[in-house]
Order: C-alpha cells, then sequence, then structure tokens
C-alpha cells in the first residue's frame, strides 16, 4: 500500500507529503522538476528507489507547489525561490522535525541549496544529485544548455506535453539504460507528466528553472555537502556537479558512471549506498561533535522523605521552592547550566571545574541556613551533549560521586582535584571507593570549606 498522503499549510497554500520509513535520520527529499506522490508508485524502479532510502532513514517526499498533489497555481503565479524554501520548512514544522537533512535532484538541487543557505540551524545535510547551481548559458554559466536547447526543449514540451510517444522519447534522452525498455515504462511516464502539471504549468516551471542562479549562496552553505553525478548526464552536466562541489565548503563529490539523470533509472543501488554512507559518516561526526568536556555536579536534599513528613505538604513545598531558588541563584552566579532537577536535587554542569567546586560549597552554606542538609559531588570528564540533556561515563561518575558524599558534604572525584590546582580551593584526602557500575576504584576528596 501507498503511504498517506498528508499536507501542510504555508499560508492558505496546502503542501502535499508523504512519510516512508522510521529510520533514525530525517531526509526530506524533493525530486527534480515535477512528481506526483501518487503517481510514482506505479513505477516499480522509483518504489524501489523510495524504499531503499527508507531503509535507513525516515524519508519525506514532497509535491512542490503547483505541480503533483500539492496546491495548483496558475503559470501566472509561479512562487519565487524562496517561497518554495518556506514550502519545505513548513512541512518540516507540520512533523516537529528540528533539522532534517535535505536532498534535491535536478532544478530542486537549488532549492534545497537556498534552504541551507538561508536555514544552516535547520540543516542536518545536504545531497545534491544531478544538479546545476545555474541552468542557462545566458546567466555566464557554462555548464548549461544555451538558447537552442532551451527552446527546443521547450517547444516539443509545450506540443506533446503526456503523449506517449513524447514519453518514450523522454526516457530514452533522460535515462539511455530505458531506451530499450519495457511499453509499461512509458505508459507510466506520460501519465506521471500529465498527473504532475498541465503542458501549460509544466512550460512554466522550466521557464522558471531556467531562470535559476544560486551561486551566490554556495558559499555560505555550512552543512556537510554531498553532491552526486553521473558522468554522462545529458540533461543536467556533470560539470556542473563538479563546479556545486568546489563553490559549496567541504563538499564531497563523487562521480558516477552511466547517463541516466533520473536516481531510480539505472544503478540505483550506486546512489544509495553513496547517501548511506555519507549520513552514516555524518552520524558519527555529529556525535563526536556532540561530546565535550564538562564538569558535572550532582546536588541531593538529605533525608528529604522524613523531613517532609515531619513538616507536611504544605510546608516542605514552601521549603523546597527556596532550596529551588537558592540553587538556581548560585548556578547563574557561577555560570553552571541547570540540566534537570531530579528528586530532590539537580544536575548542573560547568566548563569549569573551580566554578563547579565554589558553586556547590556556595549552595551547601545556603541551604544550612534555611534548616536542611544537601550533599554534592562533582566530576569532570567527557559528556555526550543530548538537547538538552547530557550523557555518558562523566556523568555516571559524577553520580556516583555524589551519592558518597555526606550530610552539607561536597566530594569530588581526583581529576577535579588535579584541574583546580592553583585556584586556592582546598581539599582533604576522602580515601578510594567503588563507584557502583564504574570501572576500578576511584580517589575522591572532600572540599574543605572556610568556616
Amino acid at each position: 500500500m501507498n503511504p498517506d498522503v498528508r499536507y501542510a499549510r504555508n499560508g492558505r497554500v496546502a503542501i502535499a507529503y508523504e512519510v516512508i520509513g522510521d529510520g533514525p535520520v530525517d531526509l526530506i527529499y524533493l525530486p527534480g522538476f515535477i512528481n506526483n506522490l501518487e503517481v510514482m508508485w506505479n513505477n516499480p524502479l522509483l518504489g524501489r528507489f523510495l524504499e531503499r532510502l527508507a531503509s535507513f532513514c525516515r524519508l519525506i517526499v514532497i509535491d512542490r507547489r503547483g505541480a503533483g498533489l500539492s496546491d495548483r497555481l496558475s503559470p501566472e503565479d509561479l512562487p519565487p525561490l524562496e517561497d518554495l524554501v518556506d514550502d519545505v520548512a513548513a512541512v518540516m514544522d507540520a512533523l516537529g522535525i528540528g533539522r532534517a537533512v535535505l536532498m534535491g535532484s535536478s532544478d530542486c538541487g537549488s532549492l534545497c541549496a537556498m534552504f541551507a543557505a538561508a536555514h544552516p540551524e535547520r540543516t542536518a545535510a545536504l545531497v545534491l544529485y544531478a544538479t546545476a547551481a545555474a541552468e542557462w548559458t545566458g546567466s555566464g554559466f557554462e555548464a548549461a544548455w544555451n538558447d537552442a536547447d532551451w527552446e527546443r526543449y521547450m517547444n516539443d514540451l509545450g506540443q506533446r506535453w503526456g503523449t506517449l510517444d513524447y514519453a518514450r522519447e523522454m526516457l530514452a534522452w533522460f535515462d539511455p539504460s530505458l531506451k530499450n525498455g519495457e511499453e509499461d515504462l512509458a505508459a507510466w511516464y506520460a501519465s506521471y507528466q500529465r498527473l504532475a502539471a498541465s503542458p501549460t504549468s509544466a512550460e512554466a516551471i522550466e521557464r522558471v528553472c531556467q531562470q535559476l542562479d544560486v551561486r551566490a549562496v554556495l558559499p555560505t552553505i555550512s552543512a556537510p555537502t554531498l553532491v552526486l553525478h553521473r558522468t554522462g548526464d545529458a540533461i543536467e552536466y556533470v560539470d556542473a556537479g563538479k563546479h556545486m562541489a568546489s563553490e559549496i565548503p567541504g563538499a564531497r563529490f563523487v562521480e558516477l558512471p552511466g547517463g541516466d539523470h533520473h536516481a531510480w533509472a539505472g544503478d540505483q543501488g550506486a546512489i544509495v549506498d553513496e547517501i548511506r554512507r555519507f549520513l552514516s559518516d555524518m552520524q558519527g561526526e555529529e556525535a563526536e561533535l556532540q561530546r565535550v568536556l564538562a564538569t558535572v555536579l550532582f546536588t541531593d536534599i538529605v533525608d528529604s522523605t522524613s523531613q517532609a513528613a515531619a513538616m507536611g505538604d504544605r510546608e516542605w513545598r514552601g521549603l523546597r521552592e527556596r532550596h529551588d531558588q537558592l540553587v538556581r541563584s548560585q548556578l547563574a552566579r557561577y555560570r553552571g547550566r541547570e540540566i534537570k532537577t531530579m528528586g530532590d536535587g539537580f544536575l548542573a554542569t560547568f566548563d569549569g571545574p573551580a566554578r563547579g567546586v565554589r558553586c556547590a560549597s556556595s549552595i551547601v552554606d545556603g541551604v544550612r541556613d534555611q534548616g536542611i542538609e544537601i550533599r554534592a559531588g562533582l566530576h569532570t570528564g567527557e559528556v555526550e551533549l543530548d538537547r538538552d540533556d547530557v550523557s555518558g561515563i562523566g556523568v555516571a561518575i559524577g553520580a556516583r560521586v555524589g551519592a558518597k558524599a555526606g550530610p552539607s558534604e561536597v566530594l569530588v572525584s581526583r581529576t577535579v582535584k588535579d584541574l583546580v590546582a592553583g585556584s586556592g580551593l582546598a581539599f582533604e584526602d576522602a580515601g578510594e571507593h567503588e563507584l557502583k557500575g564504574v570501572p576500578e576504584r576511584w580517589h575522591l576528596y572532600r572540599v574543605v570549606r572556610s568556616v
């Protein structure tokens, strides 16, 4: 069964999309030129290509505004590139996607490049297949069609769009490997054209494509980028792909054998494998970038359960509120970052261990004036950032150190003690300890505070 067609709204315009798969990476795919989300599944080659992509990601396929199942527009009202960029953002918002990989073919590569430049915070990576930064030699870009190429193509399109003979010729031109293919595929392609756009709309969309030129934005793209191009592509020349990759900082260019323009034609497995490898490398790099050195602080109110029972809910709630306010004020003073509250304590991180130790000591002294005691533990190590949370062995060690502390005591690992040498902080030996779930024995130190 085909996936359900859904709609996102950009103002009054409805944008059609489908979601396929449930992998760990969101990949938004905009097929080149035109598309129809329902008819595309009638082509087994295209369906197989989409299923392969969806085997390692959550694939979102979009019908561009003015074509397919999205709202149709008159040829005179075709939107500028920035509106199409907003349409992609609207689909992401509808799905609750903060960041995604953008993949565009042919002229939709320009759209994806524009999105990556305008919304770097929402672009996890960029995949460009058989695309060009400009589409017309009249713009001064040589790896493109000239005036005669465009006029010949447009005249043919306007007169023969959606006919079986035209579909046969287009497939043979676009995808040489299908030249002697089954008649069913040509019939599908003719139907695909008719249901994706009317002849007048298709011509108007291609006129807009002819004028596209995103060369100026390419150097501003900061997302990891993969550019794929087949050597013998007669629609988008391979030199256009090479240019795209050379202008985007750090882009990876992969030239593939063959002359098929559509990604689903020919050796689609080679394209899918390159995309899978790229996304795997990207995830590995992102995981590395999400690991940072931080000082982790855990605090916990001592005997909170018995105190709450003795005081009653209302009085205990008021005391907890005062405790939380004091902790947060001290975190702000020492540039700590509150990660979360856990039971009757806090988890916070610091970019400097001395600030973390001083903050913990200040909290211990402050809450004692409120008639309660806390225990605190600190460790400096590598932690993994996960949006608003932290994880990893460094966090686990910090939690175990905190659990070893006594009332009004601040314990630190040896790593913290060594890193704050020269800070004026004083420590006394608290001995070696087994930390539950953590390998080896750990030497801990008690912070000595002036009275």
